[in-house]
């Protein structure tokens, strides 16, 4: 299968590139297309042919749910039942944008394997002007998990999704790097209170400033299928093995001194401010000035997959506060560490 980018602008018509990829997604394929968060891949989420594609194209458990996106928000009402009025009160205040919200579903009108093994389904509008465009001329619901192979970095580029999935897809909508950088925040509205089961691009603080207390992310147990997208799967991990290390110049310098004493060379991902001092790094990997966690949030990925085309036997990732969108940062890393920390 040959995979074709078509660029689109974000401000400007582009009817034919947008008709292509409705034609596709019609007649039962998958699509990659660009989100406020990271890149989809979407298939109509009432056809499950259509939905095994992109199973098949990321090597994806089967066990694992995709998020529904739609164009617009009354669509919910579709695809939802018991839809509660905190929900509601979320979706006008945070709508379009980079929250999924959770609720029990319709019988019978979204595909079974979108949510295999739930009466559940997470949905959400996203804020993003091809998305969005692309969601309104196709007038259908999307489910769209990122467009990556299973368990790598969640990609913010379309040279990404191309590098990941090449001859796996027929198209990639290009509108340009994505903004948030991290996916949407999961929150499950049929616990009460809410829960977040996965952390993300809307905070826990806004959410909480809106409807009160809810709870923090709960992760399942082995063998348990994930209620959420990113739940129990190693994720977004390189090639070579990612540690968390101290957010320190000096406990990073140590680090990197050492290991150059085993043979091994390194790369590190930190701030901006670190870079002069972790000069002996064999590569560094900058990603926003210190305490700025959405620019970390933002460039996170793209540092991922930028050691991946190095030769780097070892990856340090400096952390961040677990407050804002330093819990979606921090859980990501967690993941693509497979929990594991860099200590001399």
């Amino acid at each position: 299968m040959d995979t074709e980018i078509i660029s689109v602008d974000n401000h400007v018509g582009n009817f034919l590139s947008y008709q292509r990829a409705v034609d596709i997604l019609k007649n039962g394929g998958v699509v990659a297309f660009p989100t406020e968060t990271v890149y989809g891949l979407g298939a109509v989420a009432t056809d499950a042919n259509a939905v095994q594609k992109i199973f098949d194209a990321k090597g994806r458990p089967s066990d694992n749910p995709l998020i529904v996106h739609i164009g617009n928000k009354k669509d919910v009402d579709k695809y939802a039942v018991d839809v509660p009025d905190d929900a509601k009160k979320l979706m006008d205040a945070y709508w379009p944008g980079p929250l999924t919200l959770v609720f029990n579903k319709r019988p019978g009108v979204i595909a079974e394997n979108v949510t295999p093994g739930f009466e559940t389904v997470g949905i959400r509008m996203p804020d993003h002007p091809v998305a969005l465009e692309l969601l309104q001329k196709l007038d259908m619901p999307l489910a769209a998990p990122s467009a990556n192979r299973s368990g790598k970095p969640s990609p913010t580029e379309a040279n990404h999704v191309f590098t990941d999935l090449q001859g796996r897809i027929p198209l990639i909508v290009d509108g340009g790097r994505t903004g948030v950088g991290v996916e949407s925040t999961v929150l499950d509205m049929t616990t009460v209170p809410p829960t977040i089961l996965r952390p993300g691009g809307l905070t826990r603080e806004m959410i909480e400033e809106l409807i009160g207390h809810v709870h923090a992310e709960s992760e399942v147990s082995k063998g348990d299928a994930p209620k959420a997208p990113g739940m129990k799967y190693m994720h977004y991990a390189p090639e070579s093995p990612l540690y968390i290390i101290q957010a320190d110049e000096k406990v990073i310098q140590d680090a990197v001194n050492a290991l150059h004493n085993e043979g091994k060379r390194v790369a590190v991902i930190g701030p901006d401010e670190f870079r002069v001092k972790v000069d002996e790094a064999d590569w560094y990997f900058s990603v926003g000035p210190l305490h700025d966690q959405e620019a970390l949030a933002t460039n996170l990925y793209g540092a991922i997959r930028q050691c991946d085309l190095t030769e780097a036997d070892i990856i340090l990732a400096a952390e961040t506060e677990w407050t804002g969108v330093g819990a979606a940062v921090m859980n990501r890393l967690v993941k693509a560490a497979d929990g594991k920390r860099y200590l001399l």
